[in-house]
């Protein structure tokens, strides 16, 4: 048994105090369209003092498919994942050597939880079939467990940097680290006095001990991320992963982030490889609305019915656009276990279907679905919260610097259409792959 801070009674009153906040704040629209931010590695505020109190959100209501638990997490015992029609397909998983080590992850993880003190270990470890897992949101003020980014040493940061560079590729470690810098800059672009509106405010739990042989994973989690990555022997699961940005484009600390351009450019050139008669099936009659996400945070186990045209209807240059427009997402993955990824899509490619919702242009909001047996990748465009695109750059120092403050700090309700100022993306595996449910399963069936 692993030891933890338990989820008492007074954390989950926590959680649903800050749902039904939220829904008093905004009524049930808001509710749909929650969102949250993140913080700044200079922040050492420990993840109690964050501006909201038990984990309302900090900045009100906003962006969708970070609802999540406290109103709709589902036990790990009862996840049965995405499906299509409330029946899971048999036999899409198995235990294999997939010949991509996974040693190096292994040592990377254990250098992390090996830096930490007594206290900062014990906060941040679970049992491999912890409720944790589930246990993740895409809310700025949400209470969560683990240790918090923002109050370790940089030598800690930098070990937990490395974990993530062995775990993801370097453009998923970029994404991820864009991420965490543009919501720094959204803070501060809004006046800062957020703590969770900075670099810091993410954090770290494992699931089970890190070993080359034994069932293990990881979480890492805050505003606009959240990675699930599950390890056994050489097999990797990282979905559900959640990755989104207000702004997608911005200055902060001199650089130059843009976000999200690869997912863009590749659902734009699939649409727009369809002949007329196959866009009748993939292209939505309905406009693309503010809150278009199905299986964001606390849906782990929606029912979901395929819509579009399969890749059994696509030409053969059309599937591989297809096929590219799902690499973007996987290629967040290490390179190696991308590529295992793709080769279990590729599998699947004549049952795997595209949809889409809103204009075609560069420049257009809109939603897309790529949704088969093995892969359920979501894209969506939403509108602007707090972001008013009139800041070009934003001082570093603003929201590190505050002492916190209370709601609002700054930030006000956006509004108004879609944009590509605001994404969010989602990628799970169905029919029990997220969390490596379905291999843990396997394994300790055959195991033990």
């Amino acid at each position: 048994m692993h030891g933890h801070r338990p989820r008492t009674p007074e954390t989950e009153r926590s959680r649903r105090w800050f749902m039904n906040k939220a829904l008093l704040a905004g009524g049930v629209a808001a509710m749909a369209t929650m969102t949250g931010c993140s913080s700044s590695s200079s922040d050492t505020a420990s993840s109690g003092s964050s501006a909201a109190p038990s984990g309302m959100p900090s900045n009100g209501p906003g962006g969708g498919g970070g609802m999540g638990p406290g109103v709709s997490q589902t036990k790990y015992a009862d996840v049965v994942g995405v499906t299509t029609d409330g029946k899971v397909v048999e036999d899409l998983y198995a235990i294999h050597a997939t010949d991509v080590s996974t040693d190096a992850l292994v040592k990377a993880a254990q250098a992390f939880l090996d830096g930490l003190s007594t206290k900062e270990r014990t906060s941040c470890t679970f049992d491999i079939d912890a409720d944790e897992w589930t246990a993740w949101s895409n809310v700025d003020g949400y209470d969560r467990e683990g240790v918090r980014m923002g109050d370790l040493t940089e030598k800690q940061r930098d070990l937990g940097y490395a974990l993530l560079g062995r775990a993801l590729s370097a453009d998923g470690l970029a994404q991820t680290r864009g991420i965490m810098k543009l919501n720094a800059f959204l803070g501060d672009s809004n006046g800062g006095n957020q703590k969770t509106l900075t670099e810091g405010h993410y954090f770290f739990t494992f699931m089970g001990t890190p070993s080359t042989t034994k069932p293990w994973g990881f979480q890492y989690e805050g505003h606009h991320v959240a990675i699930n990555y599950f390890v056994l022997g050489d097999q990797v699961v990282m979905t559900p992963t959640f990755m989104g940005s207000e702004p997608t484009t911005a200055t902060y600390k001199g650089e130059k982030i843009t976000l999200f351009r690869p997912e863009t450019k590749a659902g734009l050139a699939m649409v727009r490889s369809l002949t007329s008669a196959q866009r009748a099936k993939a292209v939505s009659s309905q406009s693309n609305g503010n809150e278009d996400m199905k299986a964001g945070a606390g849906q782990d186990n929606l029912t979901l019915a395929y819509e579009g045209v399969p890749g059994s209807g696509l030409g053969s240059a059309q599937r591989k656009k297809l096929l590219d427009l799902v690499r973007v997402y996987v290629g967040y993955l290490d390179e190696g276990h991308a590529e295992v990824k793709m080769s279990e899509v590729e599998e699947h490619l004549d049952d795997t279907y595209f949809f889409w919702m809103g204009e075609t242009e560069d420049d257009s909001a809109f939603y897309y679905r790529v949704h088969s047996p093995v892969v359920l990748i979501e894209y969506d465009a939403q509108a602007p919260l707090f972001y008013k695109g009139d800041t070009a750059s934003a001082s570093p120092s603003a929201s590190a610097s505050s002492d916190g403050g209370g709601p609002g700090g700054g930030m006000g309700m956006g509004g108004g259409t879609p944009s590509q100022e605001h994404i969010h993306t989602i990628v799970r595996t169905p029919n029990g792959g997220d969390y490596g449910v379905d291999l843990l399963k396997l394994h300790l069936e055959n195991d033990h």
